[in-house]
């Protein structure tokens, strides 16, 4: 069975870990979630509230990571999602997280990268010159980094696919489920 890899945190936005991570089993990949450690994760979940001018958090789901970063061998997956929320501000600083995200970039694997996700890809200097998506706030990072952000629920350069939050999921894993799948 092809497989494919989740990596997120305590902190990563929950509809952005399950929504994949349910629609890859429901294609018929197994997948894998990857962590710091293995260990059962707190999700959040952010959203909007009348009166406020950025995003709310509060608790999401708890899910348990199969595989601690160390222990992932990134050859034995086709496909790696990365959700965003407050995840990957602190997962990108970990060295196994960089090496298994460098490897897909390197072999040229599809990589699903959703909302803040492009804070684990602008220090890996793997944006320059790619259209990209990600949430509207990071557009000066995205722009800095050498892409070009776009402002829509999805965009396709090469073998990546990026989308600004968790309501273009739809697009966003058709897209991604068209690359793992040829």
């Amino acid at each position: 069975m092809r497989k494919v890899l989740i990596l997120t945190g305590d902190g990563g936005e929950a509809l952005e870990v399950m929504y994949p991570y349910q629609r890859l089993l429901e294609a018929g990949f197994s997948v894998d979630i990857a962590a710091p450690s293995k260990k059962m994760i707190q999700t959040v979940v952010h959203d909007f509230e009348p009166g406020f001018d950025t995003y709310t958090e509060k608790r999401g789901y708890r899910v348990q990571a199969t595989l601690a970063f160390h222990g992932v061998r990134p050859a034995d997956y086709v496909g790696l999602v990365i959700p965003g929320g407050r995840a990957p501000e602190y997962i990108r600083n970990d060295e196994h997280c960089r090496r298994i995200v460098q490897h897909f970039f390197q072999i040229k694997k599809p990589v699903a990268a959703i909302c803040h996700a492009a804070l684990i890809l602008i220090p890996l200097k793997v944006l320059k010159g790619k259209k990209v998506a990600a949430y509207p706030a990071l557009r000066p990072d995205m722009e800095e980094a050498g892409a070009t952000f776009m402002d829509q629920e999805v965009v396709v350069d090469g073998q990546l696919v990026t989308s600004r939050a968790w309501p273009d999921h739809p697009a966003f894993m058709r897209e991604f489920l068209k690359l793992i799948s040829e």
